[in-house]
């Protein structure tokens, strides 16, 4: 079934999955200035989750190998000038190994890694790495050979990469760097999802066991993954719904000759895409996870360039005021390019002239009013 296509679906399903809606409440998240213990596993309940203060982008240098590009310094400096402390990096694991000798790496190309840490050090950004592409899963063109899910191999392979970067960066503190395993796992069983997620945990652990590590959810980051509610880590969100208001006319994304125009709130049958919407289908199966003691984090969000921006504005602000209200941290995908607030493409934007880039004045404005709630 098409990704988009089944997306639509399971989102009308989610409140019906079993075990999401039986879960307890808990208690409010941590206080306003408490200090960060950079000694402890930043895996940990609400009480001391400090996911809950990082608000950022996603970075795609090292996105797909064909587009590969060194990390530049000036992206880090102005996330930072713009009130922001996080960035994400998605990566095809082929931009530092050869496809015909997956255990053989290019230390040139982990030395461009090394450096977006170090950026990430200089600027107060904490980084954290995801593979995108891992050997034996993506959501990409081409498939991937073999099938992490399945295939003993795949898993090895995937869990060497892995302890290559926990070996590399065991000596930087976890509230600079964590991990970010997979990216938006698929159709994928429950049981399957923890066994892997289980052996690549065990590969990291066994050689650092602070690292935090983060699970996106199966059904491309759309389920909350309750079946890792006792492996410690934390749970990793991409919000992409309403999906005709997130990609709409994206390539990748479906066919869309006899799609409307969307706008916000969005009706999709019966059922309307506003904040309680949003709030009901999304956010409550998530803090239902939360409260088992998982912390939350939302990973991807965002709508592409050619949705109307009068209804992207309207979707972003009842999105974020929904992440606000729990307190979770986010990294919209992406900073510069067709999602973000910077040279997204926009042909309904007046933009603004800004260290020779052009910005989205009222996106980042809406962006920093709910970072700044940190």
């Amino acid at each position: 079934m098409k990704r988009r296509v089944f997306l639509q679906r399971l989102c009308t399903a989610i409140p019906l999955f079993k075990g999401i809606e039986s879960v307890s409440s808990g208690e409010a998240g941590i206080q306003e200035g408490e200090k960060i213990n950079e000694q402890s596993d930043a895996n940990s309940t609400k009480e001391n989750n400090i996911w809950r203060r990082f608000f950022g982008f996603n970075l795609l240098n090292y996105f797909m190998v064909h587009g590969k590009k060194p990390f530049e310094e000036e992206e880090f400096a102005l996330i930072h000038r713009l009130g922001f402390n996080f960035v994400r990096l998605p990566m095809d694991y082929r931009c530092w190994t050869d496809e015909k000798s997956l255990y053989q790496v290019r230390e040139e190309d982990l030395k461009e890694i090394d450096k977006a840490i170090e950026f990430g050090e200089k600027y107060g950004t904490h980084v954290c790495l995801n593979f995108h592409r891992a050997p034996g899963w993506t959501v990409a063109k081409p498939e991937e050979p073999m099938n992490l899910w399945e295939e003993e191999e795949a898993q090895k392979i995937c869990g060497y990469h892995w302890q290559i970067f926990t070996k590399r960066y065991k000596n930087v503190s976890p509230t600079k760097l964590s991990f970010n395993l997979l990216n938006e796992p698929g159709t994928i069983s429950a049981e399957k999802h923890k066994t892997v997620i289980g052996k690549l945990l065990d590969a990291i652990r066994s050689i650092d066991e602070k690292r935090t590590v983060h699970c996106d959810g199966r059904f491309w980051g759309a389920l909350p993954p309750i079946e890792l509610s006792d492996l410690g880590i934390v749970a990793n969100l991409h919000m992409y719904q309403p999906f005709p208001i997130t990609h709409y006319k994206a390539s990748w994304a479906g066919k869309w000759e006899n799609v409307p125009v969307p706008d916000y709130p969005y009706k999709e049958g019966e059922f309307m895409w506003n904040k309680e919407g949003i709030r009901e289908r999304i956010i409550k199966p998530w803090k239902n996870l939360e409260d088992r003691g998982v912390p939350v984090f939302v990973g991807e969000f965002g709508a592409f360039n050619q949705t109307p921006h009068r209804a992207v504005m309207l979707w972003l602000e009842d999105t974020l005021d929904l992440f606000g209200e729990l307190g979770w941290g986010w990294s919209m995908w992406n900073f510069m390019g067709a999602f973000g607030p910077i040279n997204s493409g926009r042909s309904d934007v007046v933009y603004e002239d800004w260290e020779g880039h052009k910005i989205d004045r009222q996106m980042l404005n809406l962006l920093q009013r709910f970072s700044s709630k940190k």
